[in-house]
Parts: C-alpha cells; structure tokens; sequence
C-alpha cells in the first residue's frame, strides 16, 4: 500500500514585486515580534540606568523650564495667554512623539542588519515596533502635561485654558504624528544604507525642524502674509491644533488638520515604496 506524503507549507517567501506591498496581515501574524521589539526599545535600552523610564518625564519636563525662561521670559514671546509653562510642555509632548519616532527608524536598516542577514521576518516589524515603543513614551509625558494642565485650570483657575470639542481629536493628531514620523524615518532609514552622511544630518536636522514647527511660537506670532509659507509644513498644524484643542487659543482650522494628514499619508506611502526597494538588496550595500 503506497502512501504519499504531501509537505504542507506554513511559510511562502517570494520578492515583493510591487512598489505599495503592504501585507498587513503578515505584520499581524508577527503581532509577538512586535513585541519583542518594543520591549527591546522600550525597556533593555534603561536597563543600565539608574532613573530608567523617568528620563521619559526629566527631559520634557527641564527642556519646558529652559525653554519658559529663555523663550518667555528672556525673549518675551508671546503664547495667546497661555502661561509659558503649560505652553511649552503641551508643544513639547506632541513633538518629541515626531522626534523620537524620526530619530529611532532612521536607521532601521543598519542598526538591524545583523538580524536582517539571519532570518526572515517582515522588516516592516522593526520601524512599526519603533513607533509603538513611542507611543509609550508619549503616553508618559502626555500624562505629565494632564497633570500640570488639570492644576492650572481646576486649582489656578486659569482663564486661558479653554478646552473645546477639538480635544476628542487629540488621538488622531497623535496618530497623525505617527504617521509623519514614520514615513520620514523609513525614508531617511531606505537612504542611509547607500548614503550614510544622512545618519549625521538627522541629528541637527531635527533640532532645526522644531525651530520651524510651532513648538517655541504660535502661529499667531507670524504675520498673516506669510502663515500660508509657514503652514506648507505639515508638523505645524499637528502642534498648532493639539494647543487649540486644550486651550481654545491660538489660530486653528479643521483645514489644516485634513491637509497634515494628506501630507503625511503621502510621505508614508512613498516611504513605504522606498523601503520595499531598498529592503531586496541592502545587505550589499549596508
């Protein structure tokens, strides 16, 4: 009696041919990975510290006391009434979720090409990991500011602090921060493997961003003939709106938001094609 033995494959690897290959169900399936990535970003990466994770609330918090004295007091600019302190922790909060999310998938390639070069695994995993690594960072800091926010209007009473209905969309401008930052970071990450000077110029390229982003000056601080130059950049609205949304102050459409998120869905897209190309032959080149 012949019996035939059919081998039942688990796992197909084949080339991604296609420039948007998004296989998100792969990514879900990998869900444990993540994970482990996460942990690995997250928790190994203080595990030598002495603070460990309350370096998430020490930078934002001192970066916000240089910055009230040296911006507010020192340069005297002006914050639509809001006090400094929670000026500068709010802009700050939503910026270091793009900073860090940029800063840590920039070189997802290289800093991961000994793992890369052993086994297969979605690559996408590893900036996604990232991002959510972030995200708990940001929640940290972001209730550090709730903190300091509900003291300054419940106890201080406060007549600056007029939070509106824009404040359900706190989430998407989160999530729209994600985006953006991811998008660019697999970019820069796609180009650092050919072009490693990028690897140096993400640094203090970022500290320049943040100069031209809103987080030091509202945008009511710029005239109005040249807020539409300043509002090209996409990050401006994202901390322009997520001020507006707790303090009711400041100069905020819904436009703006929908144009920062077609922005940032864009460059997402033409990261993600960039980093399918990249991802087939980098181990030549890293």
């Amino acid at each position: 009696m012949n019996t035939q033995h059919q081998d039942e494959w688990i796992e197909v690897i084949s080339p991604k041919t296609r420039w948007f290959d998004i296989n998100l169900s792969e990514l879900w399936r990998y869900r444990d990975l993540v994970g482990l990535f996460v942990y690995r970003d997250f928790v190994a990466i203080y595990k030598q510290t002495i603070l460990g994770p309350l370096w998430h609330i020490i930078q934002p918090l001192f970066t916000t006391i240089v910055f009230s004295v040296v911006f507010g007091n020192i340069a005297k600019i002006q914050t639509d009434g809001i006090p400094h302190f929670l000026f500068y922790l709010c802009s700050i909060t939503i910026w270091n979720y793009f900073a860090s999310s940029l800063n840590s998938t920039s070189n997802v390639f290289v800093n991961n090409a000994n793992i890369f070069g052993k086994v297969y695994f979605p690559r996408l995993t590893v900036p996604v990991a990232n991002v959510i690594s972030g995200f708990l960072a940001f929640s940290i800091q972001f209730t550090l500011f709730l903190g300091f926010y509900l003291y300054f209007w419940l106890w201080q009473g406060n007549t600056a602090i007029q939070p509106n209905w824009y404040i359900l969309l706190v989430p998407v401008f989160a999530l729209n921060m994600a985006i953006l930052g991811l998008g660019i970071g697999i970019i820069v990450s796609s180009l650092t493997t050919k072009y490693r000077d990028l690897t140096y110029a993400v640094g203090f390229g970022v500290q320049l961003l943040m100069y031209i982003s809103g987080v030091i000056y509202p945008l009511s601080y710029i005239s109005e003939e040249k807020r539409y130059w300043v509002l090209l950049n996409p990050i401006f609205s994202i901390v322009e709106g997520f001020r507006f949304a707790f303090f009711g102050q400041g100069v905020f459409e819904i436009t703006m938001l929908l144009y920062s998120l077609i922005v940032s869905i864009a460059i997402f897209l033409i990261g993600v094609a960039l980093f399918h190309k990249v991802e087939k032959n980098f181990m030549d080149t890293v």
